[in-house]
């Protein structure tokens, strides 16, 4: 099975709180964003959206160009029918990150646990190429991963731990770090995951 089908087929088999990654309320990611004073104007990125509530939060507080990236459509379109009428307040990209496509810079780019699937150097190379051309002058990114604590798996696959100083250091070419912190997500199935986020300002 390959990437994409791997994910449509999660997205189309198991429901919200049947996933790890579930947060009613992305609490870290809100505050990340909330604490740059990042214009509701500004173009925002979801990278990995999945079926996250950190875009129902963009949409109820007013921002107004948001982007939500997934490679499964599965995924995107429960999001879509999730917000309802309130869904063409989103620009939709069904897409891989690594092939990301798109006319337009962003000044915010939000990832919760889509890097930490890249396994392959070549493949964080790339992800790391295509921030730097597509996160606008000053834009600043938020990147989560599981920590150097966390699991080594996730939805059955491999996924890359980081530390605070390794995912610092991925990123340090092209981005100065503003901070990092750990977090401990508590999961539907009341297991823990240890988390690394860190935020960056492009160079």
């Amino acid at each position: 099975m390959d990437k994409k089908q791997h994910w449509e087929t999660v997205f189309a088999s198991k429901q919200q709180n049947e996933v790890s990654w579930f947060q009613p309320v992305p609490n870290s990611s809100i505050e990340f964003l909330e604490s740059y004073n990042i214009s509701k104007k500004s173009n925002i990125i979801d990278v990995g959206s999945g079926d996250s509530f950190f875009i129902d939060y963009l949409v109820e507080n007013g921002y107004e160009n948001i982007y939500s990236l997934d490679i499964s459509e599965n995924a995107l379109l429960r999001l879509k029918n999730r917000l309802g009428s309130k869904s063409d307040k989103v620009n939709w990209i069904v897409s891989d990150v690594l092939d990301l496509s798109a006319n337009v810079q962003f000044d915010y780019w939000h990832d919760r646990a889509a890097f930490h699937f890249l396994s392959d150097p070549d493949d964080v190379n790339k992800y790391i190429s295509i921030t730097k051309d597509y996160i606008s002058t000053n834009g600043k990114m938020m990147v989560a991963t599981f920590s150097d604590s966390g699991p080594l798996k996730c939805s059955g696959l491999n996924i890359k731990q980081y530390s605070k100083d390794e995912l610092n250091n991925k990123f340090s070419q092209f981005y100065t770090k503003i901070k990092c912190v750990d977090e401990t997500h508590i999961t539907p199935f009341n297991t823990n995951q240890n988390f690394t986020y860190c935020s960056f300002k492009k160079k």
